[in-house]
């Protein structure tokens, strides 16, 4: 499935919110224009790749674009997307949780598993108990927060990267 203008957006793995938290916690969101239209380069955390995101809310709806794989080829709010509207107040966030996620190399991981639930699996296995639960809570949070947004593909968003 390729996104196609104004096509609503789905619902994305419980995993890419722990992947947009991650992209925070790791430096790796940079908001380059913050006006009616928010624009960002969020940088790959295992290979050398920046995806362009622009997130537009309207009334009743967000137009977003993203040039990320989930969001292109798959039809979900990608998690640079996610991590976007975390920054500007639409999503919750958790600091400790981002911060326990910086370093992970989603990259590696996803090729490695192959599976969004082993994925998930192994990154919320590897944290300390506390900031496990406060990570399931977030990603509960987001969700029920993303049930609620209509999301609609704009490439018309789409910007040339400094």
């Amino acid at each position: 499935m390729t996104s196609r203008p104004g096509l609503k957006l789905r619902l994305p793995p419980r995993v890419k919110v722990l992947e947009a938290a991650g992209a925070i916690g790791g430096g790796r969101v940079n908001i380059i224009e913050a006006g009616r239209v928010y624009k960002a380069l969020v940088a790959s955390s295992g290979r050398p790749l920046k995806y362009r995101v622009a997130v537009a809310p309207e009334q009743g709806y967000i137009r977003v674009y993203s040039d990320d794989n989930g969001t292109v080829h798959r039809g979900y709010i990608g998690y640079p997307i996610i991590s976007v509207m975390m920054l500007m107040g639409i999503l919750p966030r958790d600091s400790e949780v981002e911060k326990a996620l910086a370093d992970v190399n989603w990259y590696e991981v996803n090729r490695r598993l192959g599976k969004y639930s082993l994925v998930m699996e192994e990154v919320l296995g590897g944290l300390p108990p506390g900031v496990r639960v406060r990570a399931e809570m977030l990603v509960n949070r987001v969700m029920a927060r993303l049930r609620g947004v209509k999301a609609v593909y704009d490439p018309a968003l789409e910007f040339q990267a400094p």
